[in-house]
């Protein structure tokens, strides 16, 4: 889940539809409401997939490299930093939305091995219709629960797993705990990574409670966010990095502060000071991320 204003910047298949040498929108009903996919006018490979109106993902077939949200970019950072480059990574997508993120990491790692769980079978069949994925990519999508799936993973199977799910702008309760990232936890390889987007507004209590609970599953924690959402003045995104071995803070930093939209990072002793005494969260306790206001939504 991204906001509109968040990117620089029917039903069909194939590459969308066209007429007169036009792009146009492809539309269709999904399980979690309706999806459209927009092509983007600036960007002839480009197309944005919204589900009920929010934008969820960005994706340039010609350039699957080219990352337009923010928080994708800031995602995307974190596969160009899990290993040298060029190093194929075995990375698992929690969310497939666009495949925008495993399309990113087969172009710039390629014989990159990436299973993608996404709940949303109708979602899925669409985006593989209308924006088929490179056919030489080692990228499975399976149909299945974000955990359901992650449960079915061998321990230290992976290198890199990315939750990017949203259902209705909100990111399931199951998806929050301590007893999910545990699992999170036994699929990565020692020194793996877990990267994480969160959505969260005024007062971010939220966020907090989740810095809180992966502190409470992992030793090192990075936070990235747009200042304006460190200071709780807007709804937004802020992405989650978290490991058994120390991180690449200072790399990150500086990716983060160099994007068109600059964030800030934070780690340590600031982090944890961040949370504010905020309690774990557990299966029993867990509520879905807010709802985000409708203003969010709204063009610039």
């Amino acid at each position: 889940m991204a906001r509109r204003g968040a990117a620089d910047g029917g039903r069909g298949g194939g590459r969308g539809r066209e007429r007169r040498g036009e792009r146009e929108p492809v539309s269709a009903p999904v399980d979690g409401g309706l999806a459209e996919l927009i092509p983007d006018r600036e960007r002839p490979g480009g197309w944005t997939l919204l589900i009920d109106g929010a934008p969820q993902s960005h994706v340039d077939l010609d350039d699957p490299a080219h990352l337009s949200f923010a928080y994708q970019r800031r995602l995307g950072h974190v596969i160009d930093l899990a290993a040298p480059p060029q190093q194929p990574l075995h990375v698992v997508h929690l969310g497939g939305g666009a495949l925008t993120l495993a399309r990113y990491a087969a172009a710039t790692r390629p014989r990159s091995t990436q299973q993608v769980v996404e709940i949303d079978a109708a979602l899925v069949q669409l985006v593989r219709s209308a924006l088929p994925p490179d056919p030489q990519a080692r990228i499975r999508v399976r149909t299945a629960d974000a955990r359901e799936g992650l449960g079915r993973l061998p321990e230290g199977w992976a290198d890199l797993v990315i939750a990017d799910v949203f259902g209705g702008a909100r990111t399931p309760a199951h998806l929050t705990s301590a007893e999910f990232l545990a699992e999170v936890r036994r699929v990565l390889r020692p020194g793996g990574r877990y990267a994480a987007n969160l959505a969260d507004g005024p007062p971010l209590a939220h966020l907090r409670g989740q810095v809180a609970t992966a502190a409470a599953v992992f030793p090192e924690l990075a936070l990235a966010a747009d200042p304006v959402v460190w200071r709780g003045r807007r709804f937004g995104n802020a992405v989650l990095l978290a490991s058994d071995l120390p991180l690449p803070v200072a790399e990150f930093t500086r990716r983060v502060a160099g994007d068109p939209h600059p964030g800030r990072v934070e780690h340590g002793r600031a982090l944890l000071d961040f949370t504010g005494g905020a309690t774990v969260v557990t299966d029993a306790s867990a509520k879905p991320s807010p709802a985000p206001p409708p203003s969010v939504f709204e063009q610039p």
